[in-house]
């Protein structure tokens, strides 16, 4: 028996699936086409992630168009590919070129579109027709976003590249990436004003029961607001009932999860709101999505847990002891959102500060989580994050300070009016991150990166930056420059950690994570397994269900993907602040 959500309830055309990482956005989005399709509607489902697992979720390959999904009727389902995206942005904007461009003006044309810009523009430009009736013949569009940080850009896009182009018809932003942009501003037009169609779009807030998603959903739900997206619907995903009191594990976690919700802010806590409970198995296949709008369905699970698996897999304090042997250098702690890579590159930091080296502790996560988790003073330990507003105002003054001090006063107008653009932000935030992979010369470095997906767009720019750098080095000496790249690709400057949870999509999201990384010559050191209860003596039945599914994936990590893997226990209250960090760090 289906049960009515009000997500569902008088569905708009156009729904937004939003969130902190790893709080089951794809999951909810999924499930709900699923429903919507049994209910007689054709629907269209959107994931918007760079790093997009719709295909395992679904078990079906998808590409850049709507492509069916067996099994549901009605139900088409598709990823917008930044590159594919790019590529087509490219081919459109030089068939717009005048007919006797030469070859040279060409080639200087599409190397402007060479750039992580290029990229964004590109997705922007796909997502903004999905909202502009390009896909006219389905009843619903679901949007599977990217976490937090990425999609309230992406959501912000609209109203920025509206404002920026209005009377914007000279200078170098008709040029180079921007070029196509103009021509389209009623298209931008349309898509915002359907985001902001109450009538027409409706944002879903999804959140795990625990204190930092849910402080994520609230802000993500003013910062929304803000941009005038006011139908908001709170999801909360993975609500868990103990059902022995005496199981101190289990009791533990709805404590917490109680004690969560119950200081959510106002504003939120009077938004219509659904709740889903967890399962007991992994939500990869349609029978367990159905579920999550079914509870009881019958899906076939792995019997029998094997207790003991992660005796003999080393802890984090043995990692740290490994990197700490090093003296100085980069850590990059990566994977997908929600697998808890802000507390391992935390509690990395805290035991490298306690093995007595000073620690440069920061993120590119635009979502920023990091204070959050240290919540404390620590001699030694330096926390901050690369802020995209503060990174932006410095890189725009330093353009004007440095490219605009010989120009006159139009040349200096037309200028800043170009760096107005949206696009100056991925710009700055790789100069920024640029300057934090070199402190690692002398220092030690922690990087908590983004989620996977706004992550790979970050050393997309740092691989067009190390070919800009090189081509125009050619003639030069060799040896004569590093670029954050070269950095990047040595084992001695850099450890790259990747962190998954014991669960299949994590796995299998930091497994593709790891062959770009090698395609890009970066070689993981290390995957840690996060929050594993193999270990914890639960005897809750749907806990102890789940544990299987631990032990599968686990050895999945170990036989096939990992070079090394580390293993931190679960913790029935989230590790905040130093001492509890140093408890995570600490050799027993």
């Amino acid at each position: 028996m289906t049960e009515t959500k009000q997500m569902l309830t008088d569905a708009p055309r156009y729904l937004f699936f939003t969130g902190k990482g790893g709080v089951g956005k794809t999951s909810l989005s999924c499930a709900s086409a699923i429903t919507l399709c049994h209910g007689g509607k054709r629907v269209l489902l959107v994931s918007t992630d760079p790093a997009s697992n719709l295909d395992e979720m679904l078990v079906k390959p998808l590409s850049d168009v709507p492509t069916p999904v067996p099994s549901v009727p009605g139900l088409y389902a598709m990823n917008i590919n930044p590159e594919a995206a790019a590529e087509a942005y490219r081919e459109r904007v030089l068939a717009q070129m005048a007919p006797d461009a030469s070859d040279g003006e060409r080639d200087t044309v599409r190397e402007q579109l060479s750039g992580a810009c290029t990229t964004e523009i590109a997705a922007f430009d796909a997502f903004v027709g999905l909202l502009a009736d390009d896909m006219s013949t389905f009843d619903h569009i679901l949007f599977d976003t990217a976490p937090t940080g990425h999609t309230l850009r992406l959501l912000s896009l609209p109203k920025a590249w509206t404002g920026f182009l209005e009377g914007n018809d000279r200078g170098a932003s008709c040029l180079g990436p921007h070029s196509g942009l103009k021509m389209q501003e009623a298209r931008f037009q349309k898509a915002l004003a359907s985001l902001g169609d109450e009538k027409r779009t409706r944002l879903v807030l999804v959140a795990r029961p625990e204190t930092s998603s849910l402080r994520e959903a609230s802000r993500t739900s003013g910062e929304l607001a803000a941009l005038g997206l006011k139908n908001q619907l709170l999801a909360i995903n993975g609500r868990f009932r103990a059902t022995k009191s005496d199981d101190p594990i289990a009791v533990g976690i709805e404590r917490a999860q109680d004690s969560a919700l119950s200081m959510i802010p106002v504003e939120e806590s009077q938004l219509p709101r659904d709740e889903f409970p967890m399962l007991p198995f992994d939500m990869v296949g349609l029978d367990a999505l159905r579920a999550l709008f079914a509870p009881g369905s019958q899906v076939s699970t792995i019997p029998g847990p094997l207790a003991g698996a992660q005796e003999s897999l080393p802890s984090l304090a043995t990692l740290i002891d490994e990197i700490a042997g090093g003296h100085k250098g980069l850590v990059m702690v990566m994977g997908k959102g929600g697998v808890g890579k802000t507390t391992v590159a935390a509690a990395l930091a805290v035991g490298l500060v306690e093995r007595g080296h000073a620690v440069h502790l920061t993120t590119t996560d635009p979502a920023a989580h990091l204070s959050f988790v240290v919540e404390g003073n620590m001699r030694g330990l330096t926390v901050d994050r690369i802020d995209p507003a503060a990174e932006t105002k410095r890189y725009i003054e330093k353009v004007m300070s440095s490219r605009g001090r010989d120009v006159d006063e139009d040349g200096k107008a037309l200028l800043r009016e170009d760096l107005e653009s949206p696009c100056t932000e991925e710009v700055a935030v790789f100069h920024a991150f640029s300057r934090i992979v070199a402190e690692a010369r002398d220092a030690f470095v922690v990087i908590d990166t983004a989620p996977t997906g706004h992550t790979l767009l970050l050393l997309d720019a740092t691989g067009a930056y190390h070919r800009q750098m090189t081509r125009q080095m050619e003639t030069a000496a060799p040896g004569r420059i590093v670029t954050p790249l070269m950095r990047l690709q040595d084992p001695d400057y850099t450890r790259v950690i990747l962190v998954s949870l014991p669960e299949t999509t994590p796995v299998s999201e930091a497994a593709m994570l790891q062959e770009d990384l090698r395609r890009a010559k970066i070689e993981p050191c290390g995957w840690v397994v996060n929050r594993t209860m193999l270990a914890s003596g639960t005897q809750d039945p749907l806990l102890q269900s789940r544990l299987a599914g631990e032990q599968v994936q686990i050895d999945r990590i170990r036989c096939n993907l990992a070079k090394r893997v580390y293993i931190l226990p679960f913790q029935a209250v989230p590790p905040v602040g130093i001492d509890a960090l140093k408890r995570l760090s600490r050799r027993e």
